[in-house]
């Protein structure tokens, strides 16, 4: 019998995607139950399954709700120390709590094809990080401090996958600060000054 609650609609999917995420940074991916869940929000588990139809995409959601989104922008004057600024708060954010979550649904992705293109859409969406930089790029462009540049979504999602790759990949538990710098100095910002160099691509390509 489902327990007796007045939340609906977006309140009651927040209450679960909380609860959600409350459960899969104290527990791990390993252990993470939709039955765990749904007590932990104080609902039912066909609530739940009426919206995810699995574990691993209510982690995805639980995971876009709670994804490290800045708030403010930082604003030093200088786009080289607004992006370290940037990546330090994202990475601060990540850190200590998504390796596990991230290797869970990637082992869950390869097992189901609907999961895996579930977590591809996401990443390539909703990266929190996109309109942050583009932002950034504008105003370093507006001072006079860089030329203008078209920078496409695919490079603004790079410096996420860099530090989720550290994060994960690498057993790093704690971004160093010479880390993230070495991610701008030696990656970004030169990939920002080729694509402002680049010439437009040619209309119509090879025949």
């Amino acid at each position: 019998m489902e327990p007796k609650t007045r939340r609906r609609g977006e309140e009651l999917e927040r209450a679960i995607l909380d609860a959600a995420w409350e459960e899969l940074t104290e527990v791990g991916y390993s252990a993470f139950t939709i039955e765990a869940v749904a007590a932990r929000a104080a609902t039912s588990k066909p609530v739940i399954y009426r919206r995810w139809p699995n574990r691993a995409k209510l982690m995805l959601a639980a995971w876009q709700q709670h994804v490290p989104r800045p708030q403010k922008l930082p604003d030093t004057g200088n786009l080289r120390s607004d992006l370290i600024a940037l990546f330090t708060l994202v990475a601060t954010r990540m850190q200590g709590m998504i390796s596990e979550v991230i290797a869970g649904v990637m082992g869950e992705a390869f097992r189901h094809p609907e999961v895996a293109g579930a977590l591809r859409e996401q990443l390539r969406e909703a990266s929190p990080l996109s309109g942050a930089i583009q932002q950034l790029v504008a105003r370093a462009v507006e001072r006079g401090e860089f030329p203008p540049v078209d920078v496409p979504a695919r490079a603004t999602r790079m410096p996420l996958d860099l530090i989720r790759n550290e994060l994960t990949l690498c057993d790093n538990t704690v971004l160093a600060p010479e880390t993230i710098g070495e991610i701008v100095d030696e990656i970004f910002l030169p990939l920002l000054y080729g694509l402002a160099a680049a010439p437009p691509p040619a209309s119509g390509g090879d025949q």
